[in-house]
């Protein structure tokens, strides 16, 4: 089973890592393809490009500049460790315990529009690039879509057991690049939804949180099976059966809680 996460635009490499367990991204001369043209950017082009303010501009200008290979632990963190945000407070990746690493190496995967696809442990360096950016990088990609093309989805078909569930934690956004009318694997996506007005309803920041909530849930308790995840019962949350189906699992709570 593996489980599909978003990345988050906001970092923390301030914080030590709290393991020095680590392993290099399986697509990391991609990512200095695509770090060698951001590299020619302006503040201005970057400005434009992200739809960001000035300030979020310079700062990742200066990211792309000092961004350079070989990571280690001295200039590149766990990626799991480095994400911060609502999904990642939801997973409070910093309380894992060693074997709990171990598993979520296994079987947790971030999706990312520089790094293709990260395992918990692989270091990244400080960036910004949204998987729909429409970042051209040459006439045969107009988009990050485009540059990922079949790699991702290639990559996790091709894992240990090519045959297992994908657990969909991830934003359309980032989900769309696996190509997932193509992928082999069964999908199982999952929503959270909170009673408000008379109707269940999607609220994005709770439902962020308890996506991080769920993949937390998964490796605390070494959840490998798709049945396993019906247990989950975080922030109150519970397996909703009339509201689900074999591929759309829905959890639910009656009333929200500040997570």
């Amino acid at each position: 089973m593996i489980v599909l996460l978003s990345p988050a635009k906001t970092l923390d490499f301030e914080t030590e890592a709290v393991t020095s367990s680590a392993s290099q991204p399986e697509f990391l001369n991609e990512a200095e393809q695509l770090i060698s043209k951001l590299k020619k950017l302006s503040s201005n082009q970057v400005q434009k490009l992200m739809s960001v303010n000035p300030e979020i501009a310079e700062l990742n200008v200066q990211r792309f500049q000092t961004w350079q290979t070989p990571f280690h632990g001295g200039n590149a963190k766990q990626a799991m460790l480095s994400f911060t945000g609502e999904v990642y407070r939801g997973l409070s990746a910093n309380t894992f315990n060693e074997p709990e690493f171990e598993f979520a190496q296994q079987h947790l995967r971030i999706l990312s529009g520089l790094y293709g696809i990260l395992r918990p442990l692989d270091l990244i360096q400080p960036y910004r690039l949204e998987m729909g950016t429409k970042f051209k990088m040459n006439s045969k990609a107009e988009n990050l879509y485009q540059f990922w093309g079949t790699k991702i989805k290639d990559y996790l078909e091709s894992e240990e057991s090519n045959n297992q569930a994908i657990i969909n934690l991830s934003s359309n956004e980032y989900f769309k690049v696996v190509c997932p009318k193509d992928l082999n694997n069964k999908v199982i996506h999952c929503h959270f939804k909170d009673f408000k007005n008379g109707e269940y309803k999607m609220l994005m920041t709770y439902a962020k949180n308890a996506r991080g909530a769920m993949a937390r849930y998964i490796v605390k308790n070494q959840i490998e099976t798709v049945e396993g995840l019906k247990g989950f019962d975080l922030n109150n949350y519970r397996y909703n059966e009339q509201l689900s189906d074999e591929t759309n699992f829905t959890f639910t709570r009656e009333q929200t809680q500040n997570s």
